[in-house]
């Protein structure tokens, strides 16, 4: 498969090369190419002529994370001491002085502005925990705007982010992230044998509507279905086998679930909001707030906490999961008992039904309907 939106850091680029340089902030949702998005800018640029720093992963304390951060660095201090020679730092305020420090005056072999790719930005707000680091998301921004060095920036928390940027430098760009399209969707497919070209096109359309246009969707429906019976394969009953118990998108949905709710205030009454949203959406506050069987002002707090780590959206003052993938792993498994195989093909069938085009009829009819048997072979469940 090639790299998702494979253009786009192209554009990227060109705000690193701007005069002066602009600093892009790429924004998207869980699953959408991110990561792989800076390691690919990454890989173009060298190693060795830009640190990549997975944010989400390092933050814990300050004095840690700013000693990890020099150690890793393939950068000259420039005046700064090297991680060896520093004295540990004596307070938090101290380590993440010395990481703001780094981040704008470090400099390439060549003399030349350093690259930082920071992923998951924001997660710097753990600092915020710590004494003296009331605004760290603000000191942060303020200080790489004020640097000569360059600068990429990822999150998944799209509302986070624009509340952050609203009066932000002007120096920041926001890119927001895609969805792929078919095309896209279809040259990311994996080799599938004697396939031919509308074929390919065809699964193209139908794996770029069921994925909701998500590089991480595409890629595990994309191969789940070239692994299947060497005919091409069933996206729907691709999908299917993804969202049993044991099926990769089920784990990666539960995953990201449980990591923006964690991210969030009023853990089991958001819990609650979403399985309610599962049901039907879009919902108003009023008929949320009665389902959920508490007051409009504090349902209200609950709809904006989902909304802050962008698990739903509200349109028109509708509320609705920002992800119909991960409202459909909901409704299968946000319940006391697993969902059976044949539930999760009936979930499935009507998704999909829901999400393709009316105007191929045919796609909508493929896969995983009432009645069907099911023959589970490595993790792929197929339809006889």
């Amino acid at each position: 498969m090639m790299a998702p939106h494979a253009g786009l850091e192209r554009r990227v680029l060109a705000a690193l090369d701007a005069s002066p340089a602009r600093i892009p902030v790429v924004i998207g949702g869980c699953g959408t190419g991110r990561t792989t998005l800076l390691h690919v800018l990454a890989d173009r640029m060298g190693r060795d002529q830009c640190q990549y720093v997975d944010v989400e992963r390092s933050a814990s304390t300050p004095e840690r994370f700013q000693h990890a951060l020099a150690a890793s660095s393939p950068f000259r201090m420039n005046g700064l001491l090297s991680p060896a020679e520093q004295e540990p730092a004596t307070s938090a305020r101290v380590a993440f002085d010395r990481t703001l420090a780094l981040l704008g005056r470090a400099r390439a072999a060549n003399d030349g502005p350093a690259t930082f790719l920071l992923d998951e930005v924001l997660e710097l707000r753990t600092f915020e925990s710590f004494p003296g680091l009331r605004h760290v998301l603000r000191e942060t921004l303020h200080a790489l705007a004020e640097s000569g060095n360059r600068f990429v920036l990822t999150t998944r928390y799209v509302a986070r982010a624009h509340r952050l940027l609203r009066d932000g430098h002007s120096r920041f760009e926001v890119i927001h992230l895609p969805q792929l399209t078919a095309s896209e969707v279809t040259a990311m497919l994996p080799p599938m044998g004697e396939t031919p070209a509308e074929d390919r096109d065809y699964l193209g359309r139908m794996i770029q509507a069921l994925a909701d246009g998500r590089a991480t969707y595409v890629h595990a429906l994309g191969d789940a279905t070239g692994s299947m019976s060497g005919r091409g394969g069933d996206p729907i009953s691709a999908l299917t086998a993804l969202l049993t118990g044991e099926g990769a998108l089920a784990s990666w949905c539960s995953h990201r679930y449980e990591l923006r709710l964690h991210k969030a205030r009023g853990y089991g009454a958001l819990k609650a909001i979403l399985e309610i949203l599962a049901e039907e959406e879009p919902l108003t506050l009023t008929e949320v707030a009665q389902r959920l069987h508490r007051t409009p002002g504090s349902t209200k707090d609950y709809l904006s906490w989902l909304e802050d780590v962008d698990l739903i959206v509200s349109r028109q003052k509708r509320y609705s999961f920002a992800d119909p993938l991960t409202r459909l792993w909901v409704r299968l498994h946000c319940r006391p008992v697993p969902p059976s195989v044949d539930e999760v093909a009936r979930e499935v069938q009507a998704y999909a039904m829901a999400r393709l085009p009316q105007t191929e009829p045919a796609l909508a009819m493929a896969g995983a309907s009432a009645g069907n048997s099911f023959r589970k072979d490595n993790g792929i469940i197929e339809i006889d």
